[in-house]
């Protein structure tokens, strides 16, 4: 199985990897993101070491059981053959009706048929007024017309 586009990227295709690694986390539908990655797949997300695809999708599950409301947003910093960098930001709320921006950065690396290989995300949580946030539309895919991190100031 092959997940276009594939590298090596160029600008427009690192832009379009982006978008649809976007629109997949804001599915929250774990089973169709982990797709995304090899079976091997590492990554590092804070503390936590995924090993696998089906370690993926178990991390990605129990994060949008906690993470309530999420609505995320991606935008290219860099890229290289196989290797994208990007930065992003997402708003969500706990439990207790506690709303957070979550900031971060990831650095990716792709397989040949485009599958991510590796993936590292650091990442910072920032209390927010519920009158602060900034992602306001409909859970799913972010419309094509919203602003983007750039464009909010973030």
């Amino acid at each position: 199985m092959s997940r276009p586009p594939l590298p090596p990227f160029t600008r427009e295709t690192a832009i379009q990897k982006v978008r649809l690694a976007e629109d997949g986390w804001n599915s929250r539908d774990a089973s169709k993101v982990a797709t995304a990655y090899t079976l091997d797949t590492k990554w590092r997300n804070r503390a936590d070491f995924v090993t696998n695809r089906d370690e993926a999708e178990a991390f990605l599950s129990g994060k949008w059981v906690r993470e309530n409301e999420y609505r995320l947003i991606k935008e290219l910093w860099a890229f290289t053959d196989n290797r994208i960098a990007v930065r992003y930001a997402y708003e969500w709320r706990d439990d207790s009706g506690n709303w957070f921006r979550s900031y971060g950065n990831e650095n990716w690396e792709f397989a040949e048929d485009g599958l991510m290989q590796n993936r590292h995300a650091s990442i910072n949580d920032l209390p927010i007024r519920e009158e602060d946030r900034l992602f306001h539309w409909p859970l799913g895919r972010r419309p094509d017309d919203h602003p983007g991190l750039t464009d909010l100031g973030l």
